[in-house]
């Protein structure tokens, strides 16, 4: 009798046991979550990216043009899997390139599993398949027409498309993945701002203006556009004058100098870092450190039309320095009120705004900095200035949703360990780790042996 009950537990609980999986099973179907435990979440979509689909305010409809044959159609869908499960109203359908050649051609479909995005009557191509070139194009369904960015040029500016340390060539390229279209403004070949420019820059200049060139910068202010106006302390007497006039901006004779930076390991202290930003459209919900090599302070004249609200100021440690630092010592480098210095903290950057002149625009909109540097091919990597560069163009472009997106940035799956530590690890696993089994194996056996 004994035997006969314990052997009707052991069904009865081996039952039980098929009773659970059913039960898990048919739980499955009906039910889904999904977990990512990689560092940073990496097989989820970014921050960045959740972003962007949040401003989505509408359906996306997908059409992939890729071959039946083959597991590209699988790879496609389980690709956009992730972002339909943030916005659901993401459609993809899927059409075969080989049943309508006449059209692939006349759509320009030259790549198996080309896709295209549509959103409200626009639409993207695409020909990569990837989260930043999704993203991207996303966003630039969000921003419309590509934004043309016209760089002044012929005097010494910062170039758009150059490779040297001093250009925005690394920056422009990114910005141009994001729906900007930069093009070159020389005042030698036009005489005024070509129209559908959405924004005028102006980055840093080396040599004076000609007088043609600052009346037709003047004109495009008047008139409603949009400027960025990046200044260095080198760069302040090149007759514009007129122009900061026109926007009740002053730039302060000197260099920034900050002593506080030495403690963030800054050995020059015309490096000036920060950490915090005084409240604006710009840098709200912005936390990135960002670095300044030279700045030239800012100072308000006159409001006039304008809305101004300062969102770079340096510490109250900072002060404009009149001497050459260059091969000065430290000890020579301090505060000196006879001569004219002013004490910080002083503004260095911005925001302009005012009701536009030009009927086809609600607002017109400039920013003033004091430093071209920050935005460079040698200092764009240094923490946060990529994504401030972002914010303060997206914010003159009108482009409000966008401005307060999260920093995009790329996890870091690179694991660099010595050899040493390679040593260490392999021995663990082929030694330790097998006789560690062996032992707790030998303890279980000896254990059952005893009983």
């Amino acid at each position: 009798m004994r035997r006969l009950l314990r052997h009707l537990d052991s069904w009865l609980l081996a039952l039980l046991l098929l009773l659970a999986a059913g039960a898990l099973g048919f739980l499955s179907t009906r039910y889904y979550h999904e977990a990512d435990w990689t560092a940073h979440d990496r097989a989820s979509l970014s921050a960045a990216s959740r972003a962007v689909l949040s401003k989505l305010d509408g359906p996306v409809q997908i059409v992939s043009y890729a071959n039946p044959q083959g597991h590209l159609r699988q790879t496609v869908a389980g690709f956009l899997q992730r972002y339909q499960q943030v916005k659901p109203d993401i459609s993809l359908r899927f059409v075969d390139p080989q049943l309508d050649p006449a059209k692939m051609r006349e759509l320009g479909i030259t790549v198996d599993g080309t896709l295209i995005l549509h959103y409200k009557g626009r639409e993207q191509r695409l020909d990569e398949l990837s989260e930043s070139s999704l993203t991207n194009a996303l966003e630039r369904l969000i921003r419309g027409n590509d934004r043309i960015v016209a760089f002044v040029t012929g005097d010494g500016e910062r170039r758009a498309d150059g490779k040297a340390n001093a250009d925005l060539g690394t920056f422009m390229s990114q910005l141009e993945a994001r729906g900007m279209r930069a093009v070159p403004l020389n005042f030698a070949q036009v005489a005024e701002v070509p129209q559908h420019t959405d924004l005028v820059v102006l980055a840093s200049p080396e040599l004076p203006l000609a007088a043609g060139a600052i009346q037709a910068l003047l004109t495009y202010v008047r008139d409603g556009g949009n400027l960025l106006w990046l200044t260095d302390p080198a760069n302040t007497d090149l007759g514009l004058k007129p122009l900061a006039a026109a926007l009740g901006i002053r730039v302060l004779p000197g260099v920034l100098v900050d002593g506080s930076g030495t403690a963030l390991g800054l050995h020059d202290p015309r490096m000036i870092a920060l950490g915090a930003y005084p409240p604006q459209a710009i840098t709200r919900g912005f936390v990135l450190t960002t670095l300044f090599p030279q700045v030239a302070a800012l100072a308000r004249t006159s409001q006039g039309q304008w809305a101004v609200q300062a969102f770079l100021r340096s510490s109250p440690q900072s002060w404009t320095e009149f001497k050459p630092i260059d091969n000065a010592r430290p000890s020579e480098i301090r505060f000196d009120a006879a001569a004219g210095e002013l004490k910080g903290p002083l503004d260095f950057g911005f925001a302009l705004s005012r009701l536009s002149p030009s009927p086809d625009k609600s607002q017109q909109r400039a920013v003033v900095i004091g430093d071209g540097d920050f935005l460079s091919n040698t200092f764009l990597g240094n923490g946060g200035n990529r994504a401030l560069g972002e914010r303060i163009f997206d914010w003159l472009l009108g482009d409000d949703k966008l401005v307060d997106l999260p920093p995009r940035g790329a996890p870091d799956r690179l694991l660099e360990i010595s050899q040493n530590e390679l040593n260490l690890i392999s021995v663990g696993f082929l030694i330790v780790l097998p006789l560690l089994l062996l032992v707790l194996g030998g303890l279980i056996s000896w254990r059952r042996r005893r009983r």
